[in-house]
């Protein structure tokens, strides 16, 4: 991707990926498992490549052919050249290599399937003793005829190798800042360094090298402590193709200078970092992961435009507690939400981390008209170096983000993030972090590279070239290999026990192995209070399970994808529900396709792309049954008749070429209507219902599309604000977009956003002709205190349902099998736009039709039916007019009306 370091480290939000698309094995081009043509068309003594692997100490798998002599070259200062036909350029060493009649093992295939078709080559039993040297300078694969002549020379990825010689023992060292009876150790695993050392507190200290397991370490006084310091590490580094000696900071850094310029030698176990009361923490009683109930909320959104909020776009806004943000957290708190997942959190490359040094636009921005293109002119000017960025952008994977910090040199900010999680807990809530392992912000010997600066070419993924791959926007990580997998369960692990972090959402998790993901979930559960201050087994995981890239459908490893996942504990966020109910998908060219919950067939808009009336309706009970199988919790095996009054399985209900249902068990798939990326749920709303739709219409669609999700067996997340009705004017990847775009009113006199300007031309220019009309007509689109609050009280009664009944929280397949049906389905009874849900002694009408609709349950008649006790004396008077026939089994209910009753 081209641009700014910060445009390039956009997340996965940038518009291809993320918790938006229906990937599926059609919609992202794959990574072919054997050579290219284009590939096999290149030089083939272009040493800038590096198309040999060595995948353990023995084999070197390499698509160069078999026949002629083989060997492997090292040059412990590099040098080598290709000279007139040669290698030249320097003195090398050489082993010898025998190709492997068959190539590669069944297990080694299996290990490395992207590698079936290579051929294999070992390493001749009398060159092994120099494996070890061979490593640590520039490595070259020769292959040469019969008669000598060179035919083919690549350079080598050693991932494999590094793994099986060093992996066993380094896997089990501890690495980073470590403190013990009045000493401090540093440890950094670095086997292809040719020398470390320690600067440390304006000295230079020598580190040794442990052979088994490639780690330096240095051991110093109990001065080191809170002392700066860097690993200085001289290795080769294939990206520059020479030897270099890095400044870096560490891996497993647990706190740094401004600026991420330095680590700093800190235990986070010293009780001068613990706020009054942490040792001693009270947490919200623990919710499963199947009932939760999720608020997704940026640090910085929640509080920056909150005047009622001591520390503005700060942790500690979380300590404010009579806030109107804090409040409004506490009355979700009370309604039912159980966790505040919050983006980004770790140490962010993209963000200065001083105030002093952000820009801020330099525009009177409210004096712009709603749809003026001055305000994001204004505001992307200022984005490279503002306070803003939702921080997919990792640098430090285990250091609280600085920038969130009254201070953010040293560890203040260790302090500030743990008074946070205590506010939040005070307040009923659970926090979950967003973590993202999958990518760095830099690598090679970009100034903001660490893990490729330290063992060069091995926590990336190389493509076949030995290039870095970047199919998740930025330098992708590979946590296949050992020592990057260790790195993220010991991250996790840290954050758990050092921050008392009780959920981890993981950012492009199919670009996991799912042992990797199982792995960290293992080790959570063996945290235990006693041992370790905190319950792992209580702690939630939940990711995004998207399918694409060179990893898609398992073609290296077996992916933490939707599929893959189902039935492990650890939950995938489900795409199925999210576009039936709001129509099409996140990049229609025309974003008025509209949905069941947007007005498709039953209040149709002026859009050409919805098609025909027989298509529209057509489209809108399929959505039905997308949203009936998400209803079940996305279970593939739970049946029901569809709208064509077929009996299918879940996983027989067609989503974009792939099986609609996946998971196995409640729990398995997440529910959604918006989340951070894409538009929000109003502004998807804005551009696909009808222009005319009055405001409080849109509320009550509002509320209708996130009932389809908290209403779902299994967990269910809330953009925040949502319930507000919050609005980014229209913005559709608002990463950095700044406060003018992204900020949240809990004042409803503050409005809800809409109207801010048309948003930022590079992600949204294609859109402007369709965002202008209605950003013109701002005035007549943008709710008032009414329709704001209205929406957040209706939304927490059927949060306060949810929470009340038992049958929303059914813990086995089986259960829902049982309690769960949708008697009109597939009759003729089935209204385009309605869905009835039995749910034991519950029915539930999602009525997204302009009219009022009565649904007979013949079956239901002669019992006692009555609108759910909350909505009853709730906040939403039109649902108050819902009504049950008990002589018929009729269900009356208002339009756009989600009703509750129980039997």
């Amino acid at each position: 991707m081209t641009g700014s370091p910060r445009r390039a480290a956009v997340t996965v939000a940038l518009a291809l990926l993320a918790a938006t698309v229906p990937l599926t094995a059609t919609a992202v081009p794959m990574a072919p498992s054997t050579p290219s043509a284009a590939a096999e068309q290149a030089d083939p003594l272009d040493l800038s490549k590096s198309r040999a692997q060595w995948i353990d100490a023995n084999t070197l798998a390499w698509d160069a052919g078999t026949g002629g002599r083989h060997e492997l070259l090292y040059a412990p200062h590099g040098g080598l050249t290709v000279e007139g036909g040669d290698i030249g350029g320097a003195d090398a060493h050489r082993l010898r290599l025998a190709p492997v009649e068959g190539g590669l093992t069944d297990a080694q295939q299996a290990k490395y399937p992207h590698l079936k078709g290579y051929a294999a080559f070992t390493v001749d039993p009398r060159d092994r003793d120099r494996i070890r040297a061979a490593l640590t300078g520039q490595l070259v694969a020769t292959a040469r005829s019969a008669d000598g002549t060179l035919r083919a020379a690549t350079g080598v990825q050693t991932q494999g190798v590094l793994d099986d010689l060093y992996g066993p023992a380094a896997r089990k060292a501890t690495l980073g800042p470590r403190f013990a009876h009045g000493r401090v150790t540093l440890s950094v695993w670095a086997p292809t360094a040719q020398q470390v050392s320690l600067d440390i507190g304006g000295r230079t200290v020598t580190m040794h090298r442990d052979r088994a397991s490639g780690v330096w370490s240095a051991t110093g006084p109990a001065s080191w402590s809170g002392q700066s310091y860097r690993y200085v590490v001289k290795v080769w580094a294939p990206s520059v193709r020479k030897v270099v000696t890095n400044k870096v900071t560490d891996p497993y850094s647990t706190a740094l200078t401004t600026g991420s310029a330095r680590s700093l030698a800190v235990d986070l176990a010293d009780p001068k970092l613990a706020p009054k009361g942490w040792e001693g923490l009270r947490k919200p009683k623990a919710t499963p992961l199947r009932d939760a109930q999720i608020q997704e909320l940026h640090v910085r959104d929640f509080s920056v435009a909150d005047r009622t909020s001591d520390h503005p776009g700060q942790y500690l806004a979380f300590t404010d507690e009579k806030s109107d943000g804090m409040q409004h957290l506490r009355r979700l708190a009370r309604s039912g939400t159980s966790y505040v997942h919050l983006l980004p959190v770790f140490d962010l490359g993209t963000v200065p981390e001083r105030a002093s040094e952000q820009t801020t636009p330099d525009c009177d921005l409210p004096a712009y008209a709603p749809d003026s293109d001055e305000q994001q002119a204004c505001v992307t000017r200022s984005a490279g170096k503002d306070a803003y960025n939702w921080g997919y952008d990792p640098l430090h994977y285990t250091v609280p983000e600085g920038s969130y910090a009254s201070d953010p040199e040293g560890p203040r900010r260790t302090v500030e993030f743990r008074r946070m999680v205590q506010g939040l807990n005070g307040s009923g809530l659970r926090t979950v972090m967003d973590v993202v392992y999958n990518h760095t912000v830099a690598s090679g010997q970009a100034d903001k590279s660490v893990l490729d600066k330290i063992v060069p070419g091995y926590y990336q993924r190389l493509d076949a070239d030995g290039a870095v791959t970047t199919s998740t926007c930025c330098a992708n990580t590979a946590p296949e290999n050992t020592m990057m997998g260790k790195l993220v369960v010991d991250s996790v692990v840290t954050w758990a026990k050092q921050y008392k972090v009780d959920g981890f959402r993981f950012d492009l998790m199919g670009h996991h192995p799912k042992a990797n993901i199982l792995a960290v979930r293992k080790a959570l559960d063996a945290l235990t209070p006693a041992k370790d201050g905190v319950d792992g087994k209580s702690i939630v995981l939940y990711g995004e399970g998207w399918n694409f890239g060179e990893v898609a459908d398992d073609a290296r490893f077996v992916q933490a994808t939707q599929k893959n996942m189902a039935g492990t504990g650890i939950a995938t966020f489900s795409d199925r529900s999210r576009d039936a109910l709001r129509g099409g998908g996140p990049f229609d060219e025309d974003p008025g396709v509209q949905g069941f919950a947007s007005g498709l067939y039953t209040d149709p808009n002026s859009s050409k792309a919805n098609g025909t009336e027989a298509e529209q309706k057509a489209r809108l009970l399929h959505y039905q049954d997308l949203i009936k199988v998400g209803l079940s919790g996305n279970l593939a095996r739970f049946t029901f008749t569809d709208s064509a009054g077929r009996r299918v399985r879940g996983a027989d209900v067609d989503y974009n070429g792939a099986p609609a249902g996946y998971a196995a068990k409640p729990g398995d798939a997440l529910s959604y209507a918006d989340a951070h990326d894409n538009e929000s749920l109003y502004d998807a709303l804005a551009f696909k219902l009808p222009k005319g739709t009055s405001t409080a219409d849109r509320a009550r669609m509002q509320v209708l599309a996130m009932a389809t999700a908290s209403l779902s067996q299994g967990p269910a997340l809330s953009q925040a604000g949502t319930d507000l009705l919050r609005s980014k004017s229209l913005d559709r990847n608002s990463f950095d977009s700044g406060d003018w775009f992204n900020t949240i009113n809990w004042d409803c006199r503050a409005g809800n956003g809409f109207g801010r300007g048309l948003p930022p031309a590079a992600d949204n220019k294609d859109k402007w002709p369709y965002a202008k009309p209605l950003l013109s007509s701002a005035a007549a689109l943008t709710p008032g205190c009414a329709e704001i609050n209205g929406t957040s009280a209706a939304y927490q009664d059927l949060l306060r349902i949810r929470t009340a009944e038992p049958e929303f929280s059914l813990a086995t397949a089986g259960q829902v099998q049982s309690e769960l049906s949708f008697p009109l389905s597939g009759t003729a009874a089935e209204t385009p736009g309605v869905i009835t849900m039995r749910l034991g002694d519950l029915v539930v009408v999602f009525n997204a039709s302009p009219q009022t609709q009565r649904q007979r349950l013949g079956a239901a008649a002669g019992d006692r039916y009555a609108l759910h006790p909350v909505q009853a004396s709730g906040a939403d008077r039109t649902v108050k007019a819902s009504s049950y026939e008990r002589s018929s089994g009729t269900f009356t209910v208002p339009a756009r009306t989600v009703a509750v009753f129980k039997r």
